[in-house]
């Protein structure tokens, strides 16, 4: 770390000519108690709301070090930086520290050779693009849900994994939650018997984008905000610049988000494939409401098992119906069984035993040190936002489609596979 690059050397230019306290490097020797060899580097790219408690988790380890942060807005950036810096002066005792550099270009931060892994929680239509090239320069990454804006840039992140052999943990945490991970052992060791019906509930789908122009903040880099998306005027409800008491808005429109079904919904569908052990594959058919036979949308695997959008029990985030009981299940709530013993379940040695992962940024943590694969891959995060992807579609061309989960494209439907990825504004693709 005492060796300065000449891309690290811009980026911290860049920095400071926006207005950022530029840090310096230290030796890696000030860091405390943990080995060179057993601590992992981590950069942060997209310092915003949904970041916050990523910064903490990561910096109550003692095992990772945080050495860069990134984001296209100055005054989140800085504190972000100063927020490292803090933590660290006061675990080691140093009085001052600036050790973490902050960028404004995630290209800067992911080309230093001193990091070993990145966690990306930007916008999704950011996604794709700085997970394919973290992965390209030789990083390990946790990527926010959902994977990516389409399922074709989905699927060009799994393959990035594969080439480049790197970890990846996608941002679905529920996995790593004792209560959701309960109700899919309930239901993957057959005690509610045969599964018929699924009921999973979250919000509906993105739509275009109708707001006006205002002017762009002065500490905002709009042009690298938007990234891939096609050129618009900035608006705050999009990106606000009170960012830690404000959820942005900008998943309501398709061209940043998914909406509330890929928001939510890359946790909730994602617990319905894991309960019904399709992580490598997906529903066949997708029909959205018809006002007569069709009261929600409805997903149908090839098995038969069918899943709603919407309905079901009153709470329940994700319920599974069987031929002999129900199992209902929702975020930091309750889990709910028919029968209510079936909680109580305890589990021999032939039965199905899914992952246990009690921390979600831990499993990542440990998986980049062990190089074992995360409880969420690439290809289950692929999969799961291929299901919220696939209503939104369904949704928005207003009639049944026919799915292939082998070859990843609609049955003789061209105008369903054009809506499978997106033109992206130059220079970024994947």
């Amino acid at each position: 770390m005492t060796n300065t690059t000449r891309r690290q050397f811009i980026g911290r230019t860049a920095a400071g000519a926006a207005g950022i306290a530029v840090p310096t490097i230290i030796p890696s020797s000030v860091l405390g108690a943990a080995s060179p060899g057993n601590r992992v580097a981590v950069g942060l790219i997209g310092m915003g709301k949904m970041c916050q408690g990523h910064l903490g988790a990561l910096l109550g380890a003692n095992d990772v070090h945080i050495t860069g942060v990134c984001d296209v807005e100055s005054i989140r950036l800085d504190n972000a930086r100063k927020k490292v810096d803090q933590r660290y002066a006061e675990r080691y005792e140093k009085g001052t520290y600036t050790a973490c550099v902050a960028y404004r270009d995630f290209r800067e931060l992911i080309a230093r050779q001193d990091i070993d892994a990145v966690l990306i929680a930007t916008p999704t239509n950011w996604h794709a693009v700085i997970a394919v090239e973290a992965l390209r320069a030789g990083k390990d990454v946790y990527c926010e849900k959902p994977l990516a804006l389409t399922i074709r840039e989905a699927r060009a992140v799994v393959n990035a994994v594969d080439r480049h052999n790197r970890i990846f943990q996608t941002g679905t945490q529920q996995r790593s939650d004792y209560s959701f991970r309960m109700a899919c052992e309930i239901v993957r060791n057959g005690r509610i018997g045969q599964v018929h019906t699924v009921y999973v509930n979250v919000g509906g789908p993105s739509g275009p984008c109708y707001l006006g122009a205002q002017p762009v903040p002065e500490s905002l880099d709009w042009n690298m905000w938007l990234g891939p998306a096609p050129e618009r005027a900035y608006h705050s409800t999009i990106c606000p610049m009170d960012n830690f008491k404000v959820w942005p808005q900008w998943r309501r429109y398709w061209d940043y988000g998914g909406g509330g079904m890929t928001d939510i919904g890359a946790h909730h569908f994602d617990i319905a494939q894991w309960g019904l052990g399709k992580d490598d594959t997906g529903p066949v058919e997708i029909a959205p409401p018809d006002g007569r036979d069709i009261p929600r949308l409805r997903y149908t695997y090839a098995d038969g098992t069918v899943m709603y959008h919407g309905g079901g029990a009153a709470g329940a985030a994700v319920e599974f119906i069987g031929e002999n009981g129900r199992v209902l299940v929702n975020r930091g709530q309750f889990l709910v069984t028919e029968p209510e013993e079936l909680k109580r379940e305890s589990w021999g040695p032939n039965d199905v035993r899914l992952y246990r992962s009690p921390n979600h940024q831990r499993n990542w943590i440990d998986c980049v040190k062990t190089r074992r694969q995360c409880i969420c891959t690439a290809e289950i995060g692929c999969r799961s936002v291929s299901v919220c992807h696939l209503g939104r579609i369904a949704y928005r061309l207003k009639r049944p489609l026919k799915w292939d989960p082998v070859s990843e494209q609609f049955v003789g439907d061209a105008e369903a596979n054009r809506h499978l990825g997106r033109a992206m504004r130059a220079p970024w693709r994947v």
